[in-house]
């Protein structure tokens, strides 16, 4: 890896994300809940696992995962209907906990953020600091990882999980990325895995071993991107406040719907995972937009406007499901629904990107 620039202050990097955040939540709540197989999200019949207990990872059960699917890995799973009100709240008690040690906080979800803390003497301390405030204020476990960019520390962070620490300094940073499968890293989802795999590189050394022209030549744009990271690079700041146009979310059926009450029951779905969204980001807008593609792939997007912003889930919620009565009956049946949060209110600077640097 290039050296820094000289007279560059150290750059170093914590990735906290805490441990099964919304099931450990409930479990936290329910004692009854402790020890057993939960998901939050979903439904037994329908719907997706937001979160899944570690004790319900143990049967394969994921997020994102389809709740039938989820059933039939674990007959005993416990459906826990999600509560992004106390999720938010306790996220936004961990972030004063961040702010107790760093300015420069960068959140990704309402369970994970990026901490540039470049002017400590160790960032390991920092992180085992931050970890203990919040087990002893939250009653949670969060696990970090420590290294000198953005890219590694999050790598770092899902190596010892849960409830654990992993510190990766800057002359290991390229043969830890090496041993990894491409799977791991941020960025390449299944599709993108796939079509390494078949193009030989399945491993971070595999993808470091191909050349730039190579990489852009099947990868576009992402080339650049994938050839740093394969050697430990990564150049990006932490961005404490990243400008955002929009807040959305939505969901691909497994079977197309169209009774009204099963639109509204998928549509209140949506709703919780763009809720969360915009608890991360604390956003607030005055358009919500429904987006509807049918079972022949017909898209089409309705919207209404406020004359001032909205952001509560009660608000927003009635604003979606009215567009949605309005659009049935839906004979063709529908395959995806969206929501989108527009025309934000909150729209803050980014600071100034700090210097890569080494040390931690």
């Amino acid at each position: 890896m290039a050296d820094p620039p000289e007279g560059s202050a150290p750059r170093k990097i914590i990735h906290i994300d805490m441990d099964a955040f919304y099931a450990s939540v409930e479990q936290r709540d329910n004692p009854g809940l402790r020890g057993r197989p939960v998901v939050v999200g979903g439904t037994r019949e329908r719907g997706v696992v937001a979160a899944a207990s570690y004790e319900a990872r143990a049967f394969g059960v994921r997020s994102a995962m389809a709740s039938v699917t989820a059933r039939r890995r674990c007959a005993d799973l416990i459906f826990v209907k999600p509560r992004f009100e106390v999720y938010g709240e306790i996220s936004r008690q961990i972030r004063a906990i961040f702010a107790d040690f760093t300015d420069a906080i960068e959140p990704l979800s309402l369970d994970e953020a990026y901490l540039d803390v470049s002017g400590v003497a160790s960032a390991r301390d920092v992180a085992q600091a931050i970890r203990a405030r919040i087990k002893a204020e939250t009653g949670l476990t969060a696990s970090a990882g420590v290294s000198y960019n953005k890219f590694i520390a999050k790598l770092a962070s899902d190596h010892n999980k849960p409830d654990g620490i992993c510190v990766i300094p800057p002359a290991a940073g390229a043969r830890f990325v090496a041993g990894l499968p491409v799977s791991r890293f941020h960025g390449v989802g299944p599709r993108t895995a796939g079509r390494m795999s078949a193009l030989g590189i399945k491993t971070g050394a595999d993808l470091a071993a191909q050349s730039l022209p190579f990489l852009e030549a099947h990868f576009g744009s992402f080339a650049a991107y994938l050839h740093g990271a394969a050697r430990g690079i990564d150049d990006r700041p932490v961005r404490a406040n990243r400008i955002r146009k929009s807040v959305g979310a939505e969901r691909t059926f497994f079977e197309d719907i169209s009774a009204p009450e099963a639109l509204a029951a998928a549509l209140d779905n949506v709703l919780a995972a763009l809720m969360e969204r915009i608890e991360r980001s604390g956003a607030a807008g005055r358009t919500v937009t429904l987006k509807v593609k049918f079972a022949d792939f017909r898209q089409i997007t309705r919207a209404r406007s406020f004359a001032a912003s909205v952001s509560t889930q009660a608000e927003i919620g009635k604003a979606g499901q009215a567009l949605l009565a309005a659009l049935c009956p839906v004979p063709l049946g529908v395959r995806l629904l969206g929501l989108t949060l527009s025309s934000l209110s909150r729209e803050e600077k980014a600071p100034e990107a700090s210097q890569l640097g080494l040390g931690l």
